[in-house]
C-alpha cells in the first residue's frame, strides 16, 4: 500500500477527430510553397484548428523528455539537473554491469513513466521549498523519495536519497536535532547493508547522543532512545563478530560489553539474552570459562522467563560445551539431556541432530563407543528425516567413525588372545565382513575357561604332590 499521495499526473489531451482536422484545399495547397518549420508552425497555428505545436509535442516526444521539457517551463532548472543526473547514473551502472547482469535486463529509469512521476513531483516541490529555505520541508520530500524507491533494484536511489536528506537535516535548527537523528539512523541502515559496520556505529552513535533523554517516539510509539539502542546492539554485535574472525578477542569482548548495556538500557530482554549469549561464547574462546557459564546462565534465566524454548536449547548446549572444556563431562552431559528433551518439545530437527553428534562424541571421547554409536544413528535418523542432505552426510561420517571404534574394541579383543580359535574366527569374518561382533567376547570366553582350568588342574597336581610328599616323609619316620 503507498503511504504518500497519489501524484498528480500530466496526460495529454485526447486526440482530435480527423472531421476537426479537415481544413479547405486550397489552404492546404498553399503549404509546400511556405519555406522553414517555424513559418510552417506559424501557418498551422493560425489556419489550421487542431494540434498546437506543444501538443504535438507532447505525442512525439518520449516521456522522459516532456518531463524534463515541463520541468525547465516551470522553472525547475536544479530538479531537472538533478533527474538528468540519476538517468546518467543509471546508465553508467548498467555499462559498468555489462551484458548478463541483472540490471542489464532492467528498463532504463528513463523508460519507467511511474518513478519519474515521483521523481518530477517530489524533486520540483523539494526545490520550491529549497527556494524559500523552508529546510523541513525540502527534508520531508527527499525522505519521500526515498520511500519511493525501498525494493532491492532500487536501494541506490534510495541511498542517494537518503544522503541528500542527511545534508539538509544539518540545516534544520528549530526542531531539537530529531531531523537530524533520523538523518543519521538512516544513513547507519545505508552504511550497514553495505557491511561497513564502523561508519553505521557511527552514525548509530550520534543518532543515540542526540535521542537521549528526549520523549521522541517514531510512528509505532517506540522511542527514539530505545530504537537507538536496538541500532547499537545490532551493530555492536555484527562488529564484534568480525573481531573474532579476525582474532581480536579482548577489543570484540569490550565491544560485546556495550551491546550487552545497549540491550539493558533499551529495556528488551530477549536482546540482552542475545547479547550475554553472545558474550558468554567469547569468553570461552578466550578460556574464561567461569565467566562464560555466569553469562550463558544470564541467557537461560531470561529464556526461561520469556518460555523462549529455542534460546533454552541453545543456552543448555552452550553451558554443556564449556563444562566439557573444564572436564566436567558428567555434569555436561545432564545439560545435553535437557536439551534434547528441549528439542523433542519443541520438534528442532537441526539442533537435534547437533545436540545427538555432540553426545555421541562425548561417549566416543569417554571409549563407550556403544552409546556413542546410539547418538549418532539417532543424528543420522533425525537428518534423514528432515531431507537435509548435507547433514545426512555429515552424520554418516560420525556414524562411521563410532561403528569402527566400537568394531576395533571387540576385534582387539581376538587379536590379544592370539590363539588358533580367535585367528580363525578373525579370517573368517574379513572374508565376508559382515557385523560377526555382536557378542565382543564369544571365543575369548572359552579360551578364558580353558585357562583357569588348566590353572586349576597345574594347581591341584602340585597339590597332590606336596600331599604325597609327606605322607612318604611320614612312613620313613615311622619306620
Amino acid at each position: 500500500m503507498n503511504i504518500f499521495l497519489p501524484v498528480p499526473v500530466r496526460t495529454p489531451k485526447a486526440h482530435p477527430s480527423k472531421e476537426e482536422m479537415r481544413c479547405p484545399s486550397p489552404e492546404l495547397a498553399r503549404m509546400h510553397l511556405i519555406k522553414g518549420k517555424d513559418a510552417i508552425d506559424r501557418y498551422l497555428a493560425k489556419h489550421i484548428k487542431g494540434l498546437s505545436k506543444q501538443e504535438a509535442a507532447a505525442y512525439r516526444n518520449s516521456y522522459k523528455k516532456n518531463i524534463c521539457i515541463d520541468m525547465l517551463r516551470q522553472g525547475y532548472h536544479k530538479s531537472f539537473a538533478e533527474l538528468f543526473t540519476l538517468i546518467e547514473h543509471w546508465n553508467a551502472l548498467r555499462e559498468a554491469a555489462g551484458p548478463g547482469s541483472a540490471i542489464w535486463l532492467e528498463k532504463s529509469l528513463a523508460e519507467q513513466p511511474d518513478k519519474l512521476d515521483q521523481l518530477h513531483h517530489f524533486l520540483t516541490r523539494a526545490e520550491a521549498a529549497l527556494r524559500s529555505e523552508f529546510y523541513d520541508e525540502v527534508y520531508c520530500n527527499q525522505l519521500n523519495l526515498a520511500y519511493c524507491f525501498n525494493k532491492p533494484e532500487d536501494r541506490w536511489l534510495r541511498n542517494y536519497f537518503y544522503e541528500q536528506s542527511y545534508k539538509t537535516a544539518q540545516l534544520i535548527k528549530i526542531d531539537g536535532g530529531r531531523r537530524e537523528a533520523e538523518a543519521h539512523s538512516n544513513m547507519g541502515l545505508v552504511y550497514e547493508e553495505q557491511g561497513q559496520f564502523l561508519k553505521a556505529a557511527e552514525h548509530y552513535e550520534a543518532f543515540y547522543q542526540l535521542t537521549v533523554g528526549r520523549i521522541w517516539k517514531d510512528d509505532t510509539g517506540k522511542t527514539l532512545t530505545s530504537l537507538a539502542c536496538e541500532h547499537l546492539w545490532r551493530i555492536y554485535t555484527l562488529l564484534a563478530d568480525k573481531m573474532l574472525g579476525n582474532k581480536e578477542h579482548q577489543q570484540a569482548i569490550r565491544t560485546l560489553i556495550k551491546a550487552l548495556e545497549m540491550a539493558k538500557e533499551a529495556g528488551n530482554k530477549k536482546m540482552e539474552g542475545e547479547a550475554a549469549y553472545c558474550l558468554g561464547l567469547a569468553y570461552h574462546t578466550v578460556g574464561e570459562e567461569k565467566t562464560a557459564i555466569e553469562k550463558l546462565n544470564t541467557y537461560l534465566e531470561i529464556s526461561k522467563l520469556l518460555g523462549d524454548f529455542a534460546g533454552l536449547g541453545r543456552a543448555y548446549q552452550a553451558i554443556a560445551q564449556v563444562l566439557v572444556s573444564l572436564g566436567e563431562v558428567e555434569e555436561a552431559i545432564k545439560y545435553m539431556e535437557k536439551f534434547m528433551v528441549i528439542t523433542n518439545k519443541v520438534n528442532l530437527g537441526p539442533s537435534l541432530v547437533d545436540a545427538c553428534t555432540f553426545l555421541g562424541n562425548i561417549y566416543n571421547q569417554k571409549g563407550n563407543y556403544s552409546k556413542a554409536c546410539e547418538y549418532f544413528d539417532q543424528a543420522f535418523a533425525t537428518a534423514n528425516s528432515l531431507s537435509d542432505w548435507a547433514l545426512v552426510n555429515e552424520t554418516k561420517v560420525y556414524c562411521g567413525i563410532g561403528k569402527a571404534h566400537n568394531m576395533m574394541l571387540k576385534y582387539n579383543s581376538h587379536t590379544e588372545a592370539a590363539d588358533y580359535a580367535n585367528i580363525k574366527y578373525l579370517v573368517a569374518w574379513k572374508e565376508n565382513r559382515s557385523d560377526m561382533f555382536t557378542d565382543p567376547f564369544p571365543v575369548g570366553k572359552t579360551v578364558v575357561m580353558k585357562r583357569i582350568s588348566a590353572a586349576l588342574s597345574l594347581w591341584l597336581s602340585h597339590f597332590s604332590c606336596i600331599v604325597l610328599l609327606n605322607y612318604l616323609l611320614s612312613l620313613i619316620l615311622l619306620d
